[in-house]
Protein backbone atom coordinates (compact mmCIF):
# COMPACT_ATOMS: atom_id res chain seq x y z
CA UNK A 1 0.00 0.00 0.00
CA UNK A 2 1.23 3.50 -0.81
CA UNK A 3 0.51 6.60 1.25
CA UNK A 4 0.92 10.23 0.26
CA UNK A 5 -0.10 12.98 2.66
CA UNK A 6 -0.46 16.74 2.74
CA UNK A 7 -0.77 18.51 6.08
CA UNK A 8 -1.03 22.23 6.60
CA UNK A 9 -1.73 25.06 8.98
CA UNK A 10 -2.61 28.55 7.80
CA UNK A 11 -3.46 31.88 9.36
CA UNK A 12 -4.85 34.84 7.48
CA UNK A 13 -6.34 38.09 8.60
CA UNK A 14 -6.35 41.84 8.34
CA UNK A 15 -5.70 44.20 11.23
CA UNK A 16 -7.00 47.74 10.65
CA UNK A 17 -7.11 50.99 12.55
CA UNK A 18 -9.15 53.94 11.41
CA UNK A 19 -7.15 57.10 10.84
CA UNK A 20 -8.19 60.65 9.98
CA UNK A 21 -7.78 60.30 6.22
CA UNK A 22 -7.27 56.57 5.71
CA UNK A 23 -7.57 53.15 7.30
CA UNK A 24 -4.16 51.48 7.34
CA UNK A 25 -4.22 47.70 7.09
CA UNK A 26 -1.74 45.04 8.13
CA UNK A 27 -2.46 41.87 6.15
CA UNK A 28 -1.24 38.48 7.23
CA UNK A 29 -1.14 35.37 5.07
CA UNK A 30 0.96 32.69 6.79
CA UNK A 31 1.10 28.98 5.95
CA UNK A 32 3.18 26.02 6.92
CA UNK A 33 2.72 22.79 5.07
CA UNK A 34 4.16 19.34 4.83
CA UNK A 35 4.00 16.95 1.89
CA UNK A 36 4.94 13.35 2.61
CA UNK A 37 5.63 10.72 -0.03
CA UNK A 38 5.27 7.01 0.66
CA UNK A 39 8.18 5.51 2.59
CA UNK A 40 10.04 5.73 5.89
CA UNK A 41 12.81 8.33 5.50
CA UNK A 42 12.90 12.12 5.48
CA UNK A 43 9.78 13.59 3.88
CA UNK A 44 8.07 10.20 3.93
CA UNK A 45 5.39 8.28 5.82
CA UNK A 46 3.88 4.87 5.20
CA UNK A 47 1.12 4.41 7.80
CA UNK A 48 -1.92 6.40 8.93
CA UNK A 49 -4.53 6.06 11.66
CA UNK A 50 -7.77 8.05 11.53
CA UNK A 51 -10.80 7.84 13.78
CA UNK A 52 -13.60 9.75 15.48
CA UNK A 53 -13.62 8.57 19.08
CA UNK A 54 -15.91 9.09 22.08
CA UNK A 55 -15.07 8.86 25.78
CA UNK A 56 -17.82 8.58 28.39
CA UNK A 57 -17.81 10.97 31.36
CA UNK A 58 -14.48 11.01 33.25
CA UNK A 59 -13.07 8.20 31.07
CA UNK A 60 -9.54 7.85 29.70
CA UNK A 61 -7.96 5.72 27.02
CA UNK A 62 -4.35 4.88 26.25
CA UNK A 63 -3.87 4.58 22.50
CA UNK A 64 -0.98 2.20 21.82
CA UNK A 65 0.91 3.64 18.85
CA UNK A 66 2.96 0.47 18.43
CA UNK A 67 1.01 -2.59 17.41
CA UNK A 68 -2.62 -2.18 18.51
CA UNK A 69 -4.30 0.46 16.33
CA UNK A 70 -5.55 -0.58 12.89
CA UNK A 71 -5.88 1.35 9.65
CA UNK A 72 -8.99 1.69 7.48
CA UNK A 73 -8.26 -1.70 5.90
CA UNK A 74 -7.81 -3.58 9.18
CA UNK A 75 -4.01 -3.76 9.10
CA UNK A 76 -2.29 -3.44 12.49
CA UNK A 77 -0.15 -0.31 12.73
CA UNK A 78 3.22 -0.07 14.47
CA UNK A 79 4.46 3.50 14.39
CA UNK A 80 8.22 3.98 14.82
CA UNK A 81 8.04 7.72 14.09
CA UNK A 82 5.19 10.21 14.07
CA UNK A 83 5.39 12.75 11.22
CA UNK A 84 1.98 14.40 11.63
CA UNK A 85 -0.71 14.47 14.31
CA UNK A 86 -4.06 16.25 14.37
CA UNK A 87 -6.51 16.14 17.27
CA UNK A 88 -9.80 18.04 17.11
CA UNK A 89 -12.28 18.17 19.98
CA UNK A 90 -15.92 18.27 18.96
CA UNK A 91 -17.58 21.67 19.27
CA UNK A 92 -20.55 19.86 20.85
CA UNK A 93 -18.44 18.74 23.84
CA UNK A 94 -19.17 20.21 27.26
CA UNK A 95 -15.98 18.88 28.84
CA UNK A 96 -12.41 19.30 27.64
CA UNK A 97 -10.29 16.65 25.91
CA UNK A 98 -6.95 16.15 27.70
CA UNK A 99 -4.03 14.79 25.65
CA UNK A 100 -0.94 13.18 27.20
CA UNK A 101 0.14 12.12 30.66
CA UNK A 102 -0.09 8.33 30.45
CA UNK A 103 0.73 6.76 33.84
CA UNK A 104 3.25 4.35 32.27
CA UNK A 105 4.92 3.92 28.89
CA UNK A 106 3.89 7.41 27.76
CA UNK A 107 4.71 8.49 24.22
CA UNK A 108 7.01 11.20 25.52
CA UNK A 109 8.53 12.58 22.31
CA UNK A 110 6.04 15.45 22.16
CA UNK A 111 4.89 16.43 25.67
CA UNK A 112 7.36 14.58 27.88
CA UNK A 113 6.30 11.74 30.16
CA UNK A 114 3.81 13.74 32.26
CA UNK A 115 2.95 16.77 30.10
CA UNK A 116 -0.61 17.34 28.96
CA UNK A 117 -2.46 19.53 26.50
CA UNK A 118 -6.05 20.69 27.07
CA UNK A 119 -8.39 20.96 24.10
CA UNK A 120 -11.48 22.97 24.95
CA UNK A 121 -14.72 22.22 23.05
CA UNK A 122 -14.14 22.91 19.35
CA UNK A 123 -10.36 23.28 19.75
CA UNK A 124 -7.80 21.60 17.49
CA UNK A 125 -4.08 21.03 17.57
CA UNK A 126 -1.78 20.02 14.72
CA UNK A 127 1.80 18.77 14.75
CA UNK A 128 3.87 18.66 11.56
CA UNK A 129 7.50 17.64 11.29
CA UNK A 130 9.82 19.37 8.87
CA UNK A 131 10.07 17.81 5.40
CA UNK A 132 13.79 17.08 5.92
CA UNK A 133 13.22 15.46 9.33
CA UNK A 134 13.84 11.72 9.05
CA UNK A 135 13.50 11.15 12.81
CA UNK A 136 10.11 12.71 13.51
CA UNK A 137 8.72 12.05 16.98
CA UNK A 138 10.00 8.63 18.01
CA UNK A 139 7.75 5.85 19.32
CA UNK A 140 9.37 3.06 21.35
CA UNK A 141 7.28 -0.13 21.50
CA UNK A 142 6.59 -1.30 25.05
CA UNK A 143 8.23 1.65 26.82
CA UNK A 144 7.19 4.92 25.13
CA UNK A 145 4.18 4.24 22.93
CA UNK A 146 0.98 5.22 24.78
CA UNK A 147 -0.92 8.37 23.83
CA UNK A 148 -3.38 9.05 26.64
CA UNK A 149 -6.64 10.84 25.84
CA UNK A 150 -9.01 11.78 28.68
CA UNK A 151 -12.40 13.33 29.27
CA UNK A 152 -11.79 16.15 31.74
CA UNK A 153 -14.95 15.75 33.77
CA UNK A 154 -18.13 14.05 34.81
CA UNK A 155 -21.62 14.38 33.43
CA UNK A 156 -21.09 14.18 29.67
CA UNK A 157 -19.07 12.30 27.09
CA UNK A 158 -16.54 13.91 24.74
CA UNK A 159 -15.82 13.17 21.09
CA UNK A 160 -12.69 13.95 19.15
CA UNK A 161 -11.17 13.35 15.73
CA UNK A 162 -7.68 11.89 15.54
CA UNK A 163 -5.27 11.65 12.61
CA UNK A 164 -1.82 10.11 13.11
CA UNK A 165 0.59 9.89 10.18
CA UNK A 166 3.97 8.27 10.53
CA UNK A 167 6.55 5.77 9.50
CA UNK A 168 6.86 2.11 10.41
CA UNK A 169 10.67 2.25 10.51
Amino acid sequence: MALTSDLGVSVSGTLTKAGDLSTPADKLAWRRGLHLESGTGAGKADIRFTDTRTLVASATEDLDLAGVLTDSFGATLTFARIKGLVIAASAANTNNVIVGGAAANAWASLLGAAGTLTLRPGASVALLTGAADATGYAVTPGTADLLKIANSGAGTSVSYDLVVIGASA
